[in-house]
């Protein structure tokens, strides 16, 4: 079974996908990404895999059909795609030069350009899950892509939000939010030219740092050369100052947040940045996200995220330090 099921109470979609609790589990001296496995070519730098087991599909079959007009089906349209970082199997972000990260994000670029052309996407979503902490069970460096047939639940409220802002105040309420927390300072881990990394006033996650764009831009492919180099960097140092937080490899999710594509109105209110997800508090106890947060979207913060913030720039700075050796 593969469909979208509506739920009338939070107005979204829910994708079911069965056929991908049958997902094999793999040998442990194999890996499909790896060069040589016959899945992927012999020789590439970072390359774009379609997923084995998809939960979207550019040809899904049809939904079940229900008698009850509650029960609301329809096809799982979409891509679900694979970005593999590097040929190396152990390799991370910090890990490659950062020539290899700018052509994951001209990747990135291509790949979000392409899945827009269909005119039933709604919402393209670049991410990564790294680490078993979050449910990673292939650890060769890589991402993937999902282009969803409608605007999720998440992205609806941050493209409502800033296009009442706009609407009220005339400007972008994400440059208004980076401004206010270059000001106030506390909450900046670091800066390089085009990016700001920082962990929000508001963040549900202690080290859940945002990198925001310094320029008004949408999506990745608005970013110029510059910029993308910038932006390449700028992944690279902040991995590599998760890492150094508790002096190895940080589980997280990163998600790519960029303007909804094929829509009615031009969403110039969005603003591209880039969040990520870490789900420890410390070097040996988790963030779970229980009861409250799952059951009623009451997210509460451990911490108080302008303590985190000096532990993430003396994270930082320690990242440096061992790239200058």
């Amino acid at each position: 079974m593969a469909e979208l099921r509506y739920n009338p109470i939070l107005r979204d979609w829910v994708m079911v996908a069965s056929h991908r609790q049958k997902r094999p589990n793999m040998p442990k001296d194999f890996c499909p990404f790896c060069p040589g496995s016959g899945k992927v070519p012999d020789h590439y730098d970072v390359h774009c895999y379609d997923n084995d087991f998809p939960a979207l599909s550019p040809n899904p079959p049809e939904p079940d059909a229900f008698s009850n007009p509650l029960f609301e089906t329809a096809p799982l349209h979409g891509k679900c795609e694979v970005i593999l970082y590097s040929p190396n199997h152990t390799a991370t972000l910090p890990d490659l030069p950062q020539w290899q990260v700018r052509k994951l994000v001209d990747l990135w670029t291509e790949r979000f350009v392409a899945l827009s052309q269909d005119p039933k996407t709604k919402y393209v979503l670049i991410f990564e899950n790294r680490g078993e902490l979050v449910g990673v069970t292939m650890p060769h460096p890589h991402g993937q892509i999902y282009a969803y047939p409608w605007l999720p639940k998440k992205l609806q409220e941050e493209c409502t939000s800033a296009s009442e802002y706009k609407s009220e105040k005339g400007s972008c309420l994400f440059c208004d939010l980076l401004a206010a927390e270059q000001q106030d300072g506390r909450r900046i881990i670091f800066e390089t030219e085009h990016f700001v990394c920082y962990l929000p006033f508001y963040s549900e996650y202690p080290y859940g740092v945002n990198l925001m764009a310094k320029r008004h831009v949408q999506n990745l492919s608005e970013l110029s050369d510059a910029e993308k180099d910038c932006l390449a960097d700028t992944l690279r140092k902040t991995a590599g100052m998760m890492d150094s937080l508790f002096d190895k490899t940080m589980p997280y999710m990163m998600c790519l947040h960029q303007a909804p594509v094929n829509c009615e109105e031009d969403p110039d209110y969005y603003h591209f940045h880039i969040e990520f997800y870490p789900p420890l508090r410390s070097a040996t106890q988790i963030k779970w996200n229980a009861s409250s947060e799952t059951g009623a979207w009451a997210h509460c913060n451990p911490t108080a995220p302008e303590e985190k913030a000096v532990e993430l720039r003396e994270a930082f700075e320690r990242f440096c330090a061992k790239e200058e050796k």
